[in-house]
């Protein structure tokens, strides 16, 4: 099969490389996705999320290596192998993180990066519900919409926050970050709009776009220092498909890096102990981990008004599948985060380091039963972790997960934070007029109260909020893995555009900031092709 771009993985960047590559009809674009179709219903349902969670159709079901200030504990890392890829199964929470974050990446010496050079990519890819603005747009792919029903608890949690100081923010995304409210959500009326449905269902029937599902890459193929295709096994045969232009990776934090080192670009004693090949020596694959850590506050609610205490009745639980299936409303309608805060643990920082998930239910862990009690969560989530992990190949066999170790809490920064921030949080929770709305803190409890007691709370169940990034990292120095244009260095023909580019984590959830990297990414491969 030949195409002049090959794009290896469907997922939130991928689709929208499908959808700008093959636009102008001017070249033949193939993508290749692991997973199948994204034809299981629950995709399509917010709240959806929760099943997905431990389901390996849709799921590539990775649990990483023991971590060692976590008490050793295995931490799972779920990513989407579907048409979408993680866009399909996350929580569809709208955030692009701070101005500061994309200023940063500038500075370390990658032009083009700044937050107004991807601001107005951010405006082109969004399809805003509350209308244009010089920090929204419309009619673009991806919508972007208001919470479908507010709640009391989350009207309470925002009024909480104001009186301890903390202004309510109705637009995360806009002139500041700071503040507590609503999230905005990737959904319109009510249903899930992933990178496929936004991107790649409309440029479906492009006769020079060709969409392969259940189509696992194992290797880039190369010609001298050119790579030329990609080979892949499908229906339990190998395939290899040839591209005249470019060979795009676009697998994610930890399946991208992976390909590479199969392929020998990757630190080359590592791939001599594993039998692979040194095509290019780049010890910086695979290194350089970051992802956002998350610990929570569950409390036990005075009134019946969770989503625990509707699924639990029988009947309650039928009107809530009968209010969705008729306007598309309710708890089914509910994102990973229905309200948020984002706070500053010391004054003297000039942009938030916290951020937190409100929700108005609780359980014990994602994909696992919800208590049998009226409960709602409050989590804080550090925004920029100074801890920093890997993922490698640890086998020649492409079938072979790789090994994942994100080294959470190892910093000491990163301890003092995610303490800090529960603190806080504890205050907001107290606050009036939540306060009125709770009788007590069961995980992790009041006499959880020191920072000792707090951290060692922490170690021992706090978690991932699933956002890995910053594998392949894009730099000025020869040594980084990609040119500030994501182009891979050391051979030809090939880049990386997902995740895994950026050169250190954004403050916040970072579906938004893939789409856009999917749209650079576009941007910059079809301005080298008409060179």
């Amino acid at each position: 099969m030949d195409a002049d771009f090959i794009i290896v993985g469907a997922g939130s960047a991928g689709c929208v490389l499908a959808n700008r590559l093959s636009a102008s009809g001017r070249y033949r674009v193939l993508l290749l996705e692991a997973g199948g179709r994204d034809t299981d219903p629950w995709i399509h349902v917010p709240l959806g999320y929760g099943r997905l969670f431990n389901t390996p159709s849709v799921n590539w079901g990775y649990v990483g290596e023991p971590e060692p200030e976590l008490n050793g504990r295995r931490i799972p890392h779920p990513r989407g192998k579907v048409l979408g890829g993680s866009s399909s199964i996350n929580g569809l929470v709208y955030v692009r993180g701070q101005a500061q974050d994309y200023d940063r990446w500038r500075q370390k010496g990658n032009p083009g990066w700044g937050y107004d050079d991807v601001l107005p990519l951010f405006r082109r890819a969004e399809d805003q519900e509350r209308g244009a603005d010089g920090w929204h747009g419309t009619g673009g792919p991806l919508a972007v919409s208001d919470a479908r029903d507010r709640h009391p608890l989350a009207d309470a949690f925002i009024a909480a926050c104001a009186t301890e100081g903390l202004p309510a923010n109705p637009d995360f995304n806009g002139a500041v970050q700071e503040g507590a409210g609503y999230f905005q959500t990737t959904s319109r009326r009510g249903v899930r709009v992933s990178a496929a449905k936004a991107y790649l269902k409309p440029a479906r029937r492009r006769h020079n776009l060709c969409i392969e599902t259940e189509a696992r890459a194992t290797r880039i193929l190369f010609e001298g220092a050119r790579a030329v295709g990609v080979a892949y096994r499908q229906a339990g045969r190998d395939h290899e498909a040839r591209a005249a232009r470019e060979v795009i990776l676009s697998g994610g934090a930890l399946n991208s890096p992976h390909l590479l080192e199969l392929s020998g670009i990757g630190d080359g004693e590592r791939l001599q102990g594993l039998g692979i090949d040194t095509r290019v020596h780049s010890p910086r694959v695979g290194e350089n981990l970051q992802d956002h850590f998350q610990a929570r506050l569950v409390m036990r609610a005075r009134r019946p008004i969770t989503l625990n205490d509707t699924y639990r009745n029988p009947l309650r639980r039928m009107a809530m599948g009968a209010d969705y299936l008729l306007r598309r409303r309710g708890y089914l309608a509910l994102s990973a985060g229905l309200a948020s805060a984002f706070f500053r643990t010391r004054e003297n920082l000039e942009t938030p380091d916290i951020q937190v998930h409100f929700l108005p239910f609780s359980l014990d862990r994602m994909g696992e039963a919800l208590h049998p009690y009226p409960g709602f969560t409050a989590s804080v989530c550090q925004l920029r972790p100074e801890s920093r992990g890997h993922v490698h190949a640890v086998s020649p066999d492409p079938l072979t997960a790789p090994t994942i170790r994100a080294n959470y809490l190892s910093a000491p920064e990163d301890r003092r934070t995610v303490v800090a921030g529960l603190h806080r949080l504890r205050r907001y929770i107290a606050a009036e007029p939540l306060r009125g709305f709770w009788d007590e803190e069961t995980i992790p409890g009041a006499a959880v109260a020191d920072d000792d007691a707090l951290l060692a709370y922490a170690r021992a169940f706090g978690t991932t909020i699933y956002h890995p990034t910053c594998t392949c990292a894009m730099g000025p120095d020869d040594g980084a893995v990609l040119t500030p244009r994501l182009a891979v260095r050391g051979v030809e023909g090939l880049r990386v555009v997902d995740g895994s580019i950026m050169p250190d984590l954004v403050s916040g959830n970072t579906n938004a900031p893939i789409v856009m990297i999917g749209e650079k990414g576009a941007d910059m491969i079809l301005e080298d092709a008409r060179a």
